[in-house]
């Protein structure tokens, strides 16, 4: 079923323009110099100076990447979404809060290495991502060998891939894609929230939490 588009969602996207980057094809290696200490982006001079580069990939409507974001003042986070019916959304979140760490692509993962260097990332969350179940649309599945050679080129060695899911059946085949392509499993569990919440959740995952359904989270971490 296709999303009905959002009232008014051009002028919305513009007033939210300073935090959505135009042309992030442009940004390879430059990220952390442009948008730390001394970078003159749309929203004027920073003056923060970013010790890592975070991104989130299929962001949604912004909530874990805007907690984040603030959390972690000394990181710089990179939301890309393909949505713009929930971007706006992020977007407009991130302007509420005031954040200068947080910036958004609107395109999706399959574009990755044409935004970011090599090695150039210390850590990509994956949250809740389209199972794509059956064998025929494995190829589709952001943890499958496709996805995994893309997020080998921008992580840096030993930088970090976080991921959750509430479908186990996408969690076993990545727990063994990720070992077959170079990721080594360092932090599994099947139940995340069992003994009450850890860490930053989505807007998915608080309703999937107080269902009472299990999450199943793994780090993965890029091995040479």
């Amino acid at each position: 079923m296709r999303m009905r588009r959002k009232a008014n969602l051009d002028v919305r996207m513009h007033q939210c323009g300073h935090l959505l980057v135009a042309k992030p094809d442009a940004m390879p290696g430059r990220w952390l110099s442009e948008f730390g200490a001394g970078g003159t982006k749309s929203s004027g001079l920073y003056d923060t100076q970013y010790s890592e580069l975070h991104i989130e990939l299929g962001c949604g409507k912004g909530a874990f990447l805007v907690e984040s974001a603030k959390s972690e003042p000394g990181t710089l986070f990179i939301g890309l979404e393909k949505l713009d019916n929930v971007l706006v959304i992020a977007l407009e979140r991130a302007a509420a809060e005031g954040l200068r760490n947080v910036m958004f692509i609107h395109a999706l993962a399959d574009d990755l290495t044409d935004y970011f260097a090599p090695g150039e990332v210390a850590r990509l969350y994956l949250n809740f991502c389209d199972p794509w179940p059956g064998d025929r649309h494995a190829k589709r599945r952001l943890t499958g060998r496709r996805f995994l050679d893309l997020y080998k080129r921008v992580l840096r060695p030993g930088g970090e891939l976080h991921f959750k899911t509430d479908n186990l059946g996408l969690f076993e085949f990545s727990l063994l894609e990720f070992e077959r392509y170079g990721f080594e499993p360092v932090d599994v569990t099947r139940n995340l929230h069992k003994g009450g919440p850890i860490g930053l959740m989505t807007d998915y995952e608080r309703k999937f939490h107080a269902l009472n359904m299990p999450i199943f989270r793994c780090i993965a971490r890029n091995v040479e």
